[in-house]
């Protein structure tokens, strides 16, 4: 990593699976941390599992989209030389982060108490479901069964409908970046005082967290989730604030004042109501009478009278209309680079700037052990022992051929 990257002197362990911890330390990669991945000798398992039918890679699209800027160990934990490699190369390191099921950790003896005797200065992250411990301890933490549990899904969608899950694994992405600010504020302690310590992170409370505003509404203003009839955005929000179907496609209206929008879209009747009086009681109807004269004209006919009126709208694109948005071209927001097998690839970059020490790709994700032999000659081991842990399965490593194939 370039030695201007923010975390180019941290060394990262990174024990995890699926998406909230990968894509955390990607992060972290990202900002010039070492990271290193420590899999099964077989690969994690979501290197090979399908996403959303993508063709063209050998690798799942996934998997590549979230790691980016690591090494892979490929080791047995398992074994006893296994553990005690991971164990050896916490001792060495700044970071360890894992998502194991609760007990898993403590059986491979790669757990908070063990690895704090190794490295006092050693931050610990732990991700899990619901925590460490309690109720739901032990209960599997996918994205979709947190939407529903923490609250969020009964947020959207009409009271005639099913409640309606973001499409986006938005419980794994925020508990991602809950684990990725809590690595870099401890970091931030340790650099002060020189201490280690346990970090620990779950899919329920970052949900929570993310619902500051929603919850708060009903704990302290008292107003629990009233569903409309039609598809209103927002439990809390004012109508006009959705979706709307145009002569052509789809757009966003939100939160317009009610007499403009009466005037722009020539609808008198909604000037009749008042936006802090009508506009929470009455959002069926002012949602129907706002999505039956935007049937008349198209999207870009609408955004283009409405934004002359300073009435906040916008297109629903999908990801293809996305990736030609002028202003995602000119943030530069989606990054290029080659990866040893599956050539070039296009994926949304990091998302934050920095004057003096930039985010960059050094490498696409790695293949399975791909830098086993050099991690491991890094934290000591001769060149015999690391052989003989090849003949005894306790590591793995692919070796890169000297020219790779690249594909279009």
């Amino acid at each position: 990593m370039s030695a201007k990257a923010i975390l180019s002197h941290y060394k990262v362990v990174d024990c995890t699976v699926a998406m909230a911890g990968p894509f955390a330390t990607q992060r972290l990669g990202d900002l010039g941390a070492d990271v290193i991945k420590v899999e099964p000798v077989t690969g994690e398992w979501q290197r090979f599992a399908s996403a959303g039918g993508a063709g063209r890679t050998g690798i799942n699209a996934s998997f590549l989209s979230l790691n980016r800027n690591k090494r892979s160990l490929a080791v047995n934990l398992k074994t006893p030389e296994g553990r005690k490699i991971v164990q050896q190369l916490a001792a060495s390191a700044d970071v360890f982060v894992q998502n194991y099921r609760n007990g898993v950790a403590e059986r491979l003896g790669v757990d908070y108490a063990t690895l704090s005797k190794l490295n006092p200065r050693l931050i610990y992250v732990s991700i899990s479901g619901y925590g460490a411990t309690g109720p739901y301890a032990s209960l599997p933490g996918q994205d979709l069964l947190l939407q529903g549990l923490s609250g969020s899904m009964f947020s959207t969608g009409n009271v005639d409908d099913e409640p309606v899950p973001s499409g986006m694994f938005v419980a794994d992405a925020t508990t991602a970046y809950c684990a990725f600010e809590g690595v870099l504020a401890a970091l931030l302690y340790r650099e002060r005082t020189g201490e280690g310590q346990l970090v620990e992170v779950n899919m329920l409370d970052a949900m929570i967290a993310l619902q500051m505003q929603e919850i708060s509404v009903t704990t302290i203003g008292g107003r629990s989730q009233i569903r409309t009839e039609e598809n209103h955005a927002h439990v809390h929000i004012r109508a006009p604030y959705a979706v709307f179907r145009t002569l052509d496609s789809f757009m966003i209206v939100s939160m317009p004042p009610l007499a403009v929008l009466a005037e722009v879209i020539g609808e008198p009747a909604l000037a009749q109501f008042q936006e802090e009086r009508d506009g929470f009681p009455e959002r069926d109807s002012i949602h129907r009478l706002t999505s039956a004269k935007l049937a008349e004209r198209t999207t870009a006919e609408w955004i283009a009278v409405m934004r002359e009126r300073d009435i906040w709208c916008g297109p629903v694109h999908d990801f293809e209309a996305m990736l030609q948005d002028p202003q995602v071209l000119h943030n530069g927001s989606m990054v290029e680079y080659d990866h040893h097998t599956e050539g070039r690839l296009r994926t949304p970059g990091f998302p934050i700037r920095f004057e003096k020490t930039p985010a960059s790709i050094e490498r696409g994700a790695p293949l399975v052990g791909e830098h086993s032999r050099e991690i491991l000659a890094e934290i000591g081991y001769s060149s015999e022992q690391i052989q003989s842990f090849l003949v005894g399965d306790t590591i793995a490593e692919t070796v890169i051929p000297s020219a790779t194939a690249t594909r279009a």
